[in-house]
């Protein structure tokens, strides 16, 4: 609930949103939870006017949301909500300067997610104990990961002969195929886990590749939780998912001096942009590529 101080406000601006900008009445419900998480915040620090708002107010609700680990796409709609807001409160004369104006950009706010060290995906890759079944099977799962960027979802959906000694064969988004080169340690992990834990697999090219209880394929929510325990088990203190060995994957190519649209082939993304928001080129590729390639270094 939002504080009754800035109740009639919010009911004329959110008719102005339907009726003047024509948003869908799902984004308009989606700027009503953001708002009323944010005035609930001012009213808490005895704010009931919004000439009383200032831009720090902002930034400390924005820090707020990221420190309660708020996934980015929800922090970044908090902020175009309020800079809405603000706009809206300039344009009707409530306010006398618009503070969220000078606000960064929403694409600005975007946090990559965690990537790991090379060290750490080491530290990560050696925790399964590979002289058990589950071991095995674990150890394959994150060598794919890390080895071909899969989203995790990508991982539950390959079947047995998806895996050839040269390719993996991914079906992503809208059932969309790609093929992926697969490195040699990954191979092996796959080949040891098949062997060993596997046998009897016959010739059922339908049977999925990863399993989880009672032979069905493994779901995300078991792998997310697989990588959380092997990641507090080596000691890896940074926040991780099977999404952050996709970033890593790419991160470290990029690195390593692999091309952009290398890169967005084998993520499988549609347009570039995509994959520049997903990955980051870090300090010390910058500086080298600049000594390397400036005329005048």
């Amino acid at each position: 609930m939002t504080p009754t101080h800035f109740d009639d406000i919010l009911k004329d601006f959110f008719l102005y949103l339907n009726a003047e900008k024509g948003l869908s009445l799902n984004t308009i419900k989606a700027y009503e939870n953001d708002l009323g998480r944010f005035l609930t915040t001012l009213h808490d620090q005895g704010i009931c006017e919004f000439q009383e708002v200032a831009a720090d107010h902002i930034i400390k609700f924005l820090s707020l949301l990221q420190s309660h680990r708020y996934a980015q796409t929800s922090i970044t709609r908090a902020l175009i909500a309020i800079k809405v807001l603000f706009r809206y409160l300039k344009k009707e004369k409530v306010i006398t300067k618009n503070i969220a104006f000078y606000l960064e950009s929403p694409k600005l706010w975007q946090v990559l997610p965690s990537v790991l060290s090379c060290r750490e995906v080491d530290l990560l890759l050696e925790q399964p104990d590979v002289q058990t079944d589950q071991g095995l099977r674990d150890k394959a799962i994150l060598e794919i990961l890390y080895a071909c960027g899969l989203r995790v979802s990508e991982l539950c959906r390959l079947k047995l002969y998806d895996v050839d000694d040269y390719i993996v064969r991914v079906y992503g988004k809208g059932g969309k195929e790609r093929t992926v080169p697969i490195g040699r340690q990954a191979l092996n992990a796959i080949d040891q886990y098949l062997i060993k834990c596997r046998p009897d697999m016959g010739d059922d090219a339908e049977q999925p590749l990863f399993s989880g209880q009672r032979g069905k394929p493994i779901n995300r929510v078991q792998v997310w939780k697989m990588i959380k325990q092997y990641a507090k088990q080596a000691g890896i203190q940074k926040n991780i998912s099977p999404h952050t060995l996709r970033h890593s994957f790419a991160t470290h190519l990029l690195d390593n001096g692999a091309d952009l649209r290398v890169i967005q082939e084998l993520l499988g993304h549609g347009a570039i942009s995509s994959t520049d928001r997903y990955t980051h080129v870090s300090h010390s590729h910058l500086h080298s590529s600049f000594n390397q390639f400036h005329p005048r270094f």
